[in-house]
């Protein structure tokens, strides 16, 4: 595939996870947060889509955690990623998996004229706050689906208590991620999310939070939209 390779990168927030990608596999990691949550994601997922024998892209697969797992419950997978060392270590990580995945050095925007209305499932979790514009990943991720098909999104919300729980608990006082891995900034509200999959004409279908509790150190899924949230949306029949 003839890379183009668009100006919707923020290359200071990809050099942060290139730096730490040899990690990425390591539960006990900074990344132990992507592999604690990845059940919860796999499984809202397959519970609203059913993944078995559906075509998958995985925008922003980093090194390929949703990737596996959504190639291990029986999807055809293609993770695209602008990191090339995070796609060195998911290309690599398929040799002990055994899966087979497809991994493209590629945005969302590059590969969705090349592959418009190619795939039954979309997903682009934890990646929408890295990047300069949001709302044109989210338009690339309604090209990329079929009519009827699903998108899915998460990312964090913004506000004070966004802020409190995600970037000082998460990364100053907890040290579950790198520090400086978030830009409050960046962060997106449930109703910009909204908006943005309204505009790239998706219709919304759920919102549900992610809950962290640092006692029991598990996350679960319910109302709470204050931090992090998925959001389920679908491409309108033709």
């Amino acid at each position: 595939m003839t890379e183009k390779l668009n100006n919707n990168v923020d290359f200071k927030e990809l050099a942060k996870f290139e730096a730490i990608a040899e990690s990425w596999w390591d539960k006990k990691s900074k990344f132990k947060p992507l592999h604690d949550i990845n059940p919860l994601r796999a499984d809202f997922i397959d519970q609203r889509c059913n993944i078995a024998g559906k075509k998958a892209i995985d925008v922003g697969c980093g090194g390929g955690i949703l990737s596996e797992a959504l190639a291990e419950r029986g999807a055809q997978v293609t993770g695209i990623d602008m990191g090339e060392a995070p796609l060195a270590v998911a290309k690599l990580h398929l040799k002990d998996s055994k899966l087979d995945i497809e991994y493209l050095h590629s945005t969302a925007e590059d590969i969705a004229p090349q592959r418009a209305g190619t795939y039954d499932l979309v997903c682009c979790l934890e990646m929408l706050e890295h990047v300069p514009d949001p709302a044109s990943v989210v338009q690339s991720c309604h090209d990329l689906v079929k009519p009827g098909g699903d998108v899915f999104f998460s990312t964090i919300n913004r506000n004070l208590k966004a802020y409190a729980l995600a970037i000082v608990g998460a990364e100053y006082i907890l040290n579950l991620l790198p520090r400086g891995t978030h830009d409050y900034d960046k962060f997106i509200k449930p109703s910009e999310l909204s908006k943005a999959a309204r505009d790239a004409g998706l219709i919304v279908k759920e919102i549900v939070g992610m809950t962290y509790n640092p006692i029991t150190d598990k996350y679960k899924l319910g109302s709470d939209v204050d931090v992090n949230y998925l959001m389920h949306c679908q491409r309108p029949q033709a």
